[in-house]
């Protein structure tokens, strides 16, 4: 998963790339089995007839039910930069909408106790204009997202004054794996990593 660099300012990096939690295909995911399960039974009553007609009918609902929710599900993500929170979302016809960490006045969550269970949750994000807060649905690892945000908005307005906490970027890390994608932290922890002496000789 990515997000073009060229789109991004000289001195902003990426942080994190996300999706919705896959919980948000699981119905469609049922339903394609459902499809395959009633096409396979379809077989052993033996009749060309209703197998063809059985098949047509799944694959048309396949493609409006399965394949056409999924292709929304993997068309939508969430930037996360050292700059910007980032929504793009679209098939076909793409939208998108820039926020400034800048201007990130509050960032609240909640989930209930099955989104617990999941891992996910909603994220709100309150902003200095007028046109209302932003609701992130079904964010994966909603409160350490939540941090990030607040840490990232932080350091712009000067009030940390450094890259993302440690404990922070090394728990992104662990968490999301090949989605986070800021080096500024983790490059730094490496560079004070002492040397192996076996490799001086």
């Amino acid at each position: 998963m990515g997000f073009p660099p060229q789109l991004l300012a000289d001195d902003e990096e990426l942080v994190l790339v996300l999706r919705r939690h896959v919980k948000v295909i699981a119905w469609p995911i049922l339903l394609l089995v459902l499809i395959l399960a009633l096409i396979g039974a379809s077989f052993l009553l033996d009749q060309t007839l209703v197998t063809l007609v059985a098949a047509g009918v799944g694959l048309v609902a396949a493609l409006r039910w399965v394949l056409w929710p999924v292709l929304v599900w993997w068309n939508e993500i969430y930037v996360l930069t050292t700059k910007r929170l980032i929504l793009r979302r679209g098939v076909f016809n793409r939208s998108g909408h820039d926020m400034p960490l800048s201007r990130l006045n509050e960032v609240s969550f909640e989930h209930s106790l099955f989104e617990r269970m999941l891992g996910c949750g909603t994220l709100k994000v309150e902003n200095a204009s007028d046109g209302g807060p932003l609701l992130l649905t079904d964010i994966p690892k909603v409160e350490l997202v939540q941090r990030s945000l607040y840490e990232l908005a932080d350091d712009l307005r000067g009030v940390r004054g450094g890259p993302l906490d440690e404990s922070v970027a090394r728990n992104l890390d662990e968490a999301f794996g090949d989605e986070y994608q800021y080096r500024g932290t983790r490059d730094a922890a490496a560079s004070d990593t002492p040397e192996d002496p076996r490799r001086r000789r």
